[in-house]
C-alpha cells in the first residue's frame, strides 16, 4: 500500500483522510519514531483549513494511544514545524496542510528530530506498519504510559527570531514599501510580524482565514490579487505565499511575476557575489528552464538538476554539499537558515538582494532570458504506467531529435499528469506540444 506521494500524505478530508485513517497512521508514525526516541514529544502543526481540527484530535489520539506526548501549537508554517522539531528537542514534527491545494483538501507531512522530511525508507517503514494492524495493536499502551497532550501559544517568537536571522543585520527595511499576501493561510500573523519588526511599511492582504479561504483566489496560486495591489499603492515590491507559506512567489515593482527560474538565478549570483554560496553550484528540479543552467554557467555556478518535489532539491544539495536551491514553483530553500522551502526566508532574501543591489525589482530579478517552455497538467481518472502507453516512446524520440527537451510525468499529490516542452523554436514547440498532448488525451480517454 504506497501512502505518501511527492511531498507527505494527502487526499480530501472526511474522504481519504478520515479520522480512523489518520489515527491508524499516527499510530505508525509513533511506532516509528519510538525506534530511535529520545525525548518521547512529537510536535503538531497546521495551517488554517476546517479539517485541521479533524485531522488534528485524530493525530493527537493516535500518537498518545502509543504512548507519545504531544505539543500542538495551532496554525504556523511547515517550515516552522521543521525549525522548531529540532529547536523543541522533538523526536518528530507533524504538519497539518495540504499547502497550495483547495480547503477540501489535507495533508500529513512529517519531520524527523532533526528538521528533515523523511526519506523513502522511512516512509516505507511507516506504510508497512499501518499494514500491519496486529504491530500497531501490539503497541498499544495503558494506565500511566498512555501519552499526554499540552498546547502552547507562544513558540511564534522562536521563528520569527530564527527568521529575521536570515536577513543581513546591517540592513532595514524602512523605506520600502511591501505588499505581501498570506493565502489565508498558516502565515497569515508571522509574515506580516516578521516584515513590519524590519521596518518595512507593510500592506497586508489573505490574512483573514475561515477555514475555508485558504489559497482561494489569492496567495501563490493566485498573484493577480497581489499584482493590482502593488500596483494600487505604487509599492516596491510584493510577495505572495502558499497555504503552508513554503512557496513564495514575487511581484516586481511594476505588477508583473518573477519568473521563478530567474528569481534562482539572481540569488545564486548574490550568494555567490558574497562568498556565500557553498559547493560551486546551486539545485533545480528538471522543470526548470534550460537558459537558468546556460545563465549560471555563464558565472562559474554549476546546475544540479533533482526529482520534482522540495524535499528531492534538498536531498540533492546534502549530497553535493551546496546550501542553495529550489523549484520554479517558487520553493526556494536556503539550507543555511532553512531545512525546507520557507516562503519569508526567500522573501528576507529578495528585499535583500534588491536594497544591495540599488536596482529596481523588476530590473535585478530579471538577469536572463528564458527559452520557450509550454506546459499543462492533465487531470486523469487513472496514471496508466507511461511506458506502457503505445507511440509515447516513438513520439518522445522524435521530440528529441528537434532539439526539444521533455519533461512527462503523473503529480505526485493530484491525479494530474504534467506535459513539459522547451526549445529554441517557438513553431515546432507549439506543433510537438500538440501532437504529444492529444496523443496523451487519447490514451487516457480525454
Amino acid at each position: 500500500m504506497t501512502l505518501f506521494g511527492t511531498d507527505g500524505v494527502r487526499g480530501r478530508a472526511g474522504e481519504k483522510l478520515t479520522p480512523t485513517f489518520v489515527s491508524q497512521l499516527a499510530m505508525a508514525a509513533g511506532i516509528h519514531f519510538r525506534k530511535l526516541s529520545r525525548t518521547n514529544k512529537i510536535l503538531v502543526g497546521k495551517d488554517t483549513r476546517r479539517s485541521g481540527y479533524m485531522i488534528e484530535n485524530a493525530l493527537v489520539s493516535g500518537l498518545t494511544a502509543v504512548g507519545y506526548n504531544v505539543i500542538q501549537i495551532g496554525p504556523m508554517p511547515t517550515p516552522a514545524i521543521a525549525f522548531l522539531t529540532a529547536n523543541m528537542r522533538c523526536d518528530a514534527g507533524i504538519m497539518i496542510s495540504a499547502s497550495h491545494n483547495p480547503f477540501d483538501d489535507n495533508g500529513i507531512k512529517f519531520f524527523d528530530r532533526n528538521g528533515n522530511k523523511l526519506s523513502a525508507s522511512e516512509e516505507k517503514d511507516i506504510e508497512a506498519i499501518f499494514t500491519h494492524p496486529d504491530q500497531v495493536g501490539n503497541s498499544l499502551q495503558v494506565g500511566t504510559r498512555i501519552g499526554a497532550s499540552k498546547r502552547i501559544d507562544d513558540v511564534i517568537g522562536r521563528y520569527i527570531v530564527h527568521i529575521k536571522n536570515s536577513f543581513p543585520k546591517e540592513l532595514t527595511l524602512s523605506g520600502m514599501r511591501v505588499v505581501i499576501d498570506a493565502a489565508n493561510g498558516a502565515a497569515y500573523k508571522v509574515a506580516p510580524t516578521v516584515l513590519s519588526e524590519l521596518g518595512a511599511e507593510l500592506f497586508v492582504i489573505g490574512d483573514e482565514p475561515d477555514g475555508f479561504n485558504i489559497n482561494e483566489e489569492c496567495g501563490a496560486m493566485h498573484p493577480g490579487a497581489l499584482a493590482k495591489k502593488v500596483r494600487q499603492l505604487r509599492a516596491d515590491i510584493g510577495f505572495a505565499l502558499d497555504g503552508d507559506a513554503d512557496r513564495l512567489v514575487v511581484v516586481d515593482e511594476n505588477g508583473d511575476q518573477v519568473d521563478g527560474d530567474k528569481l534562482l538565478g539572481a540569488l545564486a549570483l548574490a550568494l555567490k557575489a558574497k562568498g556565500e554560496l557553498k559547493g560551486g553550484g546551486c539545485v533545480a528540479t528538471v522543470m526548470s528552464n534550460g537558459a537558468l543552467a546556460d545563465f549560471l554557467k555563464t558565472h562559474g555556478i554549476t546546475l544540479h538538476r533533482s526529482a520534482v518535489g522540495d524535499k528531492h532539491v534538498l536531498e540533492l544539495m546534502q549530497e553535493r554539499g551546496i546550501n542553495f536551491g529550489g523549484e520554479q514553483s517558487g520553493h526556494i530553500i536556503f539550507s543555511d537558515y532553512a531545512k525546507t522551502g520557507d516562503g519569508l526566508v526567500s522573501a528576507l532574501r529578495t528585499l535583500a538582494l534588491v536594497i544591495e543591489s540599488g536596482q529596481k525589482a523588476s530590473e535585478v530579478l530579471n538577469p536572463f532570458d528564458l527559452y520557450p517552455q509550454k506546459q499543462s497538467a492533465l487531470p486523469v481518472a487513472q496514471k496508466h504506467p507511461l511506458d506502457k502507453i503505445e507511440g509515447l516512446q516513438a513520439l518522445l524520440e522524435e521530440i528529441e531529435q528537434a532539439q526539444i527537451r521533455h519533461l512527462v510525468r503523473y503529480s505526485g499529490t493530484e491525479m494530474k499528469l504534467r506535459i513539459l516542452l522547451e526549445g529554441p523554436n517557438r513553431r515546432e514547440l507549439d506543433h510537438y506540444f500538440d501532437r504529444l498532448t492529444e496523443h496523451l488525451k487519447a490514451a487516457h480517454g480525454l
